[in-house]
């Protein structure tokens, strides 16, 4: 028997606001077509993968000592990836985005103050705040879920939040939140903005980035990531610019040596090869756009996506829609408003399984007499 299996956490001192809750987490099944998680489906090359074996053998010969707790070569290079004038003293790094939204909740948020999202979007967004013990508040999307000026100062004036988080292109909806609304939104508040650019490599216009406000802004911050365009969820490297100050803030309250020697020479190593990490990312972004194309063309309806997935329906019984899809082989995420799925850009293979596996789900329901 397992030691301990006899206790459940009802049985545990449980903080009351975890009662219930469920570990957060996208299925992670053994199938042919994974399509639920916006990775990018393109491992890193043969020569990639190659130097970071060297770099990690290297990073080896040190593994008795601590790792620089600074990250300040990788934060080096991370500035000279985002260009803009950056300089390492902008930029903060961590274990994934989730770590350094974490590091800025920690900082800014906490009892007593308030987190302001604007859904539908990323649903980790409630549990950093529930984690850090701050007030999550909301307000909702346009109709096409697109924010404007207007309603996200009104939901600043409502809420009076300490930090407000825009996602853009916004997960699960593929929609952007254009660079001037975010200037605006800058000049009518005194909270710290956060502005998540995950997915801002995928866009059309990549350049086009909050990160161009940040000279005039101090309470800007702009998180970006490296598991999506980069291929490289599995090394677990997100990092934020912001000023200066915002970056020593996180470094209060971070974690002695947070970031592995390991980390940071995987993620130096994907810089020193950026180009050839994201050169499938335009092809990705034509696989996201034809995909839109090809579902209205069976009469769905599709939010117009600036990232590399696509949010899709509307269906009655989404779950179905899903689970059908799951029987042939090909995971989808069912996330997002009622009654619609996502579905994440892969390979030509890939989205050619997904075309003929939905489509035959589609034919099944209409035969079964059911809506879609």
């Amino acid at each position: 028997m397992i030691p301990g299996a006899d206790v459940s956490l009802a049985d545990l001192p449980l903080r009351p606001e975890l009662v219930g809750e469920e570990p957060y987490g996208a299925p992670q099944l053994d199938v042919a077509v994974a399509l639920n998680v916006n990775e990018n489906p393109y491992p890193p090359s043969a020569r990639v993968k190659a130097d970071i074996v060297k770099a990690i053998n290297q990073a080896g010969d040190e593994l008795n000592r601590y790792p620089d707790r600074e990250a300040w070569q990788l934060r080096q290079d991370l500035a000279r990836y985002l260009g803009f004038n950056l300089a390492a003293e902008n930029i903060w790094v961590a274990n994934g985005s989730n770590e350094v939204m974490i590091h800025l909740l920690q900082a800014f948020g906490g009892p007593g103050r308030k987190l302001l999202c604007f859904p539908p979007t990323y649903s980790m967004y409630p549990e950093y705040a529930r984690n850090t013990h701050t007030g999550y508040v909301t307000a909702p999307r346009r109709p096409d879920y697109g924010l404007d000026v207007e309603t996200i100062c009104a939901a600043i004036e409502e809420h009076d939040p300490d930090v407000v988080l825009i996602c853009t292109p916004n997960n699960p909806t593929g929609t952007s939140t254009p660079v001037s609304v975010i200037a605006e939104t800058l000049e009518r508040t005194r909270a710290i903005v956060v502005v998540d650019e995950a997915y801002q490599e995928f866009t059309e216009v990549p350049e086009d980035s909050a990160l161009a406000l940040l000279p005039r802004n101090p309470r800007l911050v702009v998180s970006r990531t490296m598991s999506k365009a980069f291929a490289l969820a599995g090394a677990r490297v997100g990092y934020l610019a912001a000023a200066p100050a915002v970056v020593d803030a996180c470094r209060i309250v971070r974690l002695p040596y947070h970031l592995s020697a390991q980390t940071q020479a995987i993620a130096r190593i994907a810089l020193a090869h950026a180009p050839e990490m994201l050169a499938r990312v335009e092809e990705l972004r034509e696989q996201n756009q034809a995909i839109q194309s090809w579902l209205r063309s069976k009469g769905l309806d599709v939010v117009p996506s600036q990232s590399n997935f696509t949010l899709f329906g509307t269906f009655e019984n989404r779950h179905g829609i899903w689970q059908g899809l799951l029987d042939r082989g090909v995971l989808i995420r069912e996330t997002g408003p009622q009654g619609f799925l996502r579905v994440s850009a892969g390979t030509p293979q890939q989205m050619d399984s997904f075309r003929q596996a939905l489509t035959e789900v589609l034919i099944q329901n209409r035969e079964n007499g059911e809506s879609r």
